[in-house]
């Protein structure tokens, strides 16, 4: 049943009350990826409530980052990721599991020497080099995270050949990793990564850092990934021994 053929009827505020069945919509699937929600004329008329009331309950989407504004067109469904931390997935494999369509805006693809905390990490010697992969990862062509992915040489000779997909690239060396550690931390977004996911600068992002092995132990990808914290979900299932 969609919001506007719901009666409201709880005792919460009005404006919260439509935002709960516009979320119900947006979750039950009424609504497609990067499609437009009713304005708030629409929904004030469809309702018989007011705009003001209408724009505070999609204020109330946009703050949960269901939604988006566009300036001048209207308000959009959001992409959204649930990552399961139990999977070893590319961004690209998460997101064509869910529907969106992935992508990358690549800013750097370039060989270069290790820094000390790059050896240290992949377990290198000094002086060795890396490929250093710099790019935006994109669902249906909206920034969901920046990310720096750090290879050693041998597993990644030539950068330029890397396409969307880092993982895809990886197993057809014969490189793919088969285990990660993760490790995930809040942060704040500076004015340059906020310039480049399209956020305000101090907004809460996600920090994840991933070291990837091979089968034979050893270390193949080091990764920092600043995800938009609006458009992820970290899902973990936990059992009690």
């Amino acid at each position: 049943m969609t919001v506007e053929e719901q009666e409201i009827t709880d005792n919460s505020p009005l404006y919260m009350q439509i935002a709960r069945k516009l979320t119900d919509d947006v979750r039950s699937g009424r609504y497609q990826v990067d499609q437009a929600l009713p304005s708030e004329r629409t929904l004030s008329e469809q309702l018989n409530v007011s705009r003001v009331t209408a724009r505070k309950a999609i204020d109330q989407l946009v703050e949960q980052g269901l939604v988006v504004r566009r300036r001048g067109s209207g308000n959009y469904i959001a992409p959204r990721i649930e990552q399961p931390l139990s999977n070893l997935t590319s961004f690209s494999e998460q997101l064509q599991q869910r529907g969106y369509k992935p992508g990358s805006r690549w800013l750097k693809r370039e060989t270069v020497t290790a820094s000390a905390d790059e050896q240290m990490s992949l377990g290198l010697s000094p002086n060795s080099k890396v490929a250093r992969l710099e790019r935006l990862r994109l669902a249906d062509d909206v920034a969901m995270a920046y990310e720096v992915s750090v290879l050693p040489y041998s597993a990644v000779p030539h950068p330029e050949a890397v396409g969307d997909s880092l993982y895809q690239y990886l197993e057809s060396t014969g490189k793919a990793p088969v285990r990660a550690l993760q490790h995930i931390r809040a942060m704040n977004a500076s004015a340059e990564l906020a310039r480049q996911l399209d956020v305000p600068e101090g907004e809460a992002v996600l920090f994840i850092t991933r070291i990837a092995y091979l089968s034979s132990g050893e270390a193949v990808e080091l990764t920092h990934s600043y995800c938009r914290s609006d458009h992820y979900d970290f899902v973990a299932e936990m059992r009690r021994g």
